[in-house]
């Protein structure tokens, strides 16, 4: 047993478990309510925790490309652009008319969107991996753009759409109990999975963040793996800008996906994944995005403000980088080496133990 927890200690997933365990346990204690799970009149679950998985599928999705960008060493800040980007094309396509008519049949125009992410994400890849832009300021271009393009979209306004099929995207189809979107988030989840454990993906991704010289010489076409990591950052964020539109019926470009980003690149730093590029933790990724949605939700249950939350997340990060910084884990190992040869010298000793414990008595 004690094998067991020191393996999961030394985990990716023990960090992000942890924090998890300590924000649902404050929940639990401190807010009323929390854990009550109900089942409403229509035949659907209720409740905080449903609350929270519903609105943290956008953010595990998203998480899911992020993790592959970041995993090469790449950074991708215009995820939250993209989203908006998204949005603004289902809902132009599908229509704001107020009779509850689809201009565009729905499928088209989800397929539209997840398309225009999918080219988003093909335009940064293209400027990082054939044109040789640095990560950051290839999609620093969207990020700044993106917006932009969707108030395009929108004409400047918030189309609200008022065709019943587009909620039940993010909301509950009748006679399931939770939402479509937990459904959604699960299908991509398994997809990357399945990607892990029969195709060589995951070792190519690794091997470009480690050494992409080495991955050169060893066969490995670098420039293919960085654009197709990026192509899947961007389908990610076409999915979510689905999910984000569907949860309020409408494409609002000035707030959608504002800052989710930051929330991508926080869950997965917090998953274990090293921003420098390497090893990369898929499920610490997707435990990593609840754990942000339930210090959301926690925070919001506290009184804190949408405008103060930022700073919870910024003590967060500066938390999570101590932690991965290589200073703090050689201080860390020379402490517990130092208190290990302290217990050693006190068993070694007897004559100075019975002395200490007289003292001390």
């Amino acid at each position: 047993m004690r094998e067991k927890l020191k393996a999961f200690s030394d985990s990716s997933l023990f960090l992000p478990v942890v924090a998890l365990a300590v924000l649902l346990t404050f929940n639990a204690l401190f807010v009323d309510g929390f854990m009550t799970i109900q089942l409403t009149e229509d035949g659907r679950l209720y409740g905080r925790l449903i609350d929270i998985l519903n609105r943290s599928c956008s953010l595990v999705i998203l998480s899911l490309g992020m993790t592959f960008v970041i995993a090469t060493a790449g950074i991708d800040i215009s995820v939250g652009a993209v989203v908006a980007i998204s949005a603004a094309v289902v809902c132009s396509l599908i229509g704001g008319r107020g009779d509850g008519v689809a201009e565009t049949p729905m499928f088209l125009a989800i397929l539209a969107a997840i398309g225009v992410g999918i080219f988003c994400g093909i335009w940064n890849g293209l400027l990082v991996a054939k044109f040789k832009i640095q990560a950051m300021v290839a999609t620093l271009i969207l990020m700044t753009a993106g917006r932009g393009v969707a108030q395009l979209m929108t004409g400047g306004q918030i189309i609200t759409v008022y065709y019943k099929p587009f909620e039940y995207i993010s909301g509950v189809i009748p006679g399931n109990i939770l939402p479509t979107n937990i459904f959604i988030a699960l299908a991509m989840v398994l997809l990357v999975a399945f990607l892990m454990k029969k195709t060589s993906i995951g070792l190519f991704i690794q091997s470009v963040g480690i050494n992409p010289t080495a991955a050169r010489y060893a066969g490995i076409n670098v420039t293919m793996v960085i654009f197709l990591v990026y192509a899947f950052s961007g389908l990610c964020a076409g999915v979510s800008g689905l999910i984000e539109s569907s949860l309020i019926r409408a494409a609002d470009a000035n707030n959608a996906g504002l800052n989710m980003e930051m929330d991508a690149i926080l869950a997965v730093a917090l998953g274990g994944t090293l921003l420098s590029g390497g090893k990369f933790y898929i499920g610490g990724s997707v435990v990593g995005a609840i754990t942000i949605q339930t210090l959301t939700t926690t925070m919001y249950a506290l009184g804190v403000s949408s405008d103060q939350l930022p700073v919870v997340k910024a003590v967060a990060v500066i938390i999570i980088c101590l932690i991965q910084s290589k200073k703090a884990q050689e201080m860390f190992a020379a402490w517990k080496e130092k208190r290990n040869q302290k217990g050693k010298t006190a068993v070694q000793d007897p004559h100075r133990l019975a002395e200490r414990m007289v003292n001390e008595a």
